[in-house]
């Protein structure tokens, strides 16, 4: 595994990245030249609107007089507040993942007939095919489960008997297909990591088709299989709020604009996954573990609110923490006051936490929340709207689950994969032309020179060309 490594020396690679330095930077200046939305972000920090949908509406303010105001957080799926959602599953006491997948997929809410229907078409589906654990999961390990993930998705293309048709029928059959697989793949690719990297036991326990997508985790990835209802709707909560969150969303728009290539659904997919598994976008909940890991670690007693301050300003001077300059699970592109699906996480990690034995842990979130505005602002000099996003508390709730942190991430690609099938049958249906954005080209016209006649990219003024040489 190491030879592609020791092939390469370091010094080769220094050298090498120095010369991508040289050539590579643009300055901030052109950017603001050439008016360039960085991030198809425009200048107030708002979106580039680059499309319509149907399918999910993220607000987080208003625009007055040309000016950004902040309000309350909004998330609806298809017209509907997500708060509604959320209520009604807790006071009816069951699950919602399934409907809501249904919701973003189909437009509306589901008769219990159609919704029968679904969980059974999810049942069916939940089985790989026959040898696939073992050829393409087992015998490549990954250190990274959402690698993995990407990886058997995109060998589920050869399993596909029309793999290519992009067709309503066809891409909707793989949509429920990958939807029903996805918790299954996870659950083998974290039980193979335990074995090849941990060497610990693996547990591979057949899916049982009764099961709802969140009694289907808990019981894969359990040595004993056991789990309780409330821990199932806890989990089942976690994978509503996580379903969606808009076509500008960095994992939506990548998968969208592979999709407005016409390419195959597992390339889309795969393209979903890979975004999401980025540190600025889903990957940022195990940063914000990491982050509460250095607290405990670092501050004297992180029950001390001016303790805890200090150490927040700190890693906002980018001298604490993992020196990016960034207090995770806090602020939002969208969001200003309130991220609803915190609010809603915040709620019920404080009941389990009260009543399980969590309660530290859950404290020091919510004082990292509470004390984060105040210290941005004296910090940065900047008074501005920081308010928690979904990521501060969904990590808690999974320790709370005893979810092993290599899945935080990757249960979050379970649960998007609704949005994702749902933004890719909408790109397929109304897009209608390739995602292209422009690039202005900011390079001068140059000469092309011989090989002999350069000297570390540039010309060398003591070469003479050889017909001058007699």
């Amino acid at each position: 595994m190491s030879s592609i490594i020791s092939s390469v020396s370091a010094d080769a690679i220094s050298a090498l990245c120095e010369e991508l330095h040289k050539h590579n930077r643009i300055s901030s200046e052109d950017f603001a030249r050439y008016d360039v939305k960085r991030g198809l972000r425009n200048a107030d920090g708002t979106g580039v609107m680059a499309g319509l949908t149907h399918i999910c509406s993220v607000d987080g303010y208003y625009i007055s007089d040309g000016e950004r105001v902040p309000r309350e957080g909004r998330l609806r799926y298809r017209g509907i507040d997500i708060n509604d959602i959320v209520q009604n599953c807790v006071r009816e006491d069951r699950f919602g993942y399934e409907e809501t997948a249904w919701l973003l997929l189909f437009g509306n809410l589901p008769t219990q007939k159609q919704l029968d229907l679904f969980c059974k078409l999810l049942a069916e589906a939940r089985e790989l095919p026959e040898d696939f654990i073992e050829d393409m999961i087992m015998k490549s390990p990954s250190p990274n489960v959402m690698n993995k993930l990407s990886r058997s998705v995109l060998s589920l293309y050869s399993y596909d008997p029309d793999p290519e048709n992009v067709c309503v029928e066809n891409v909707l059959r793989q949509s429920i297909q990958l939807l029903a697989q996805m918790p299954t793949i996870m659950s083998y690719a974290y039980q193979v990591k335990r074995r090849h990297y941990y060497h610990k036991s693996m547990y591979i326990h057949p899916v049982r088709p009764e099961f709802m997508t969140a009694e289907t985790v808990l019981r894969t990835i359990r040595s004993n299989k056991e789990f309780t209802d409330e821990e199932a709707k806890l989990l089942d909560l976690c994978l509503i709020l996580h379903a969606e969150h808009g076509g500008g969303n960095n994992s939506a728009f990548a998968t969208r604009v592979l999709t407005s290539s016409l390419t195959d659904t597992y390339a889309a997919v795969a393209a979903g996954i890979g975004a999401l598994k980025g540190t600025r976008h889903g990957g940022a909940n195990l940063k914000v573990r990491e982050m509460l890991d250095f607290i405990r670690r670092d501050v004297a007693d992180p029950t001390d609110e001016g303790q805890v301050a200090d150490y927040l300003a700190k890693i906002l001077e980018h001298k604490a923490g993992d020196g990016s300059g960034l207090i995770y699970g806090m602020g939002h592109a969208v969001y200003t006051l309130s991220d609803p699906r915190a609010l809603i996480l915040k709620r019920n990690a404080k009941s389990f936490a009260q009543k399980y034995g969590f309660s530290e842990q859950y404290d020091l979130i919510e004082t990292v929340e509470r004390l984060t505005p105040e210290v941005f602002e004296r910090v940065k000099g900047v008074k501005k709207k920081v308010c928690a996003n979904v990521d501060l508390y969904s990590g808690l709730i999974y320790e709370m689950l005893h979810i092993p942190v290599d899945l935080f991430t990757p249960l979050f690609c379970v649960a998007r994969m609704a949005g994702w099938s749902a933004h890719r049958m909408e790109e397929l249906m109304t897009g209608g032309r390739i995602i292209r954005p422009a690039y202005k080209s900011v390079s001068l016209p140059r000469q092309y020179y011989p090989i002999a006649e350069r000297v570390e990219g540039y010309v060398n003024p003591e070469y003479v060309p050889s017909e001058e040489r007699n």
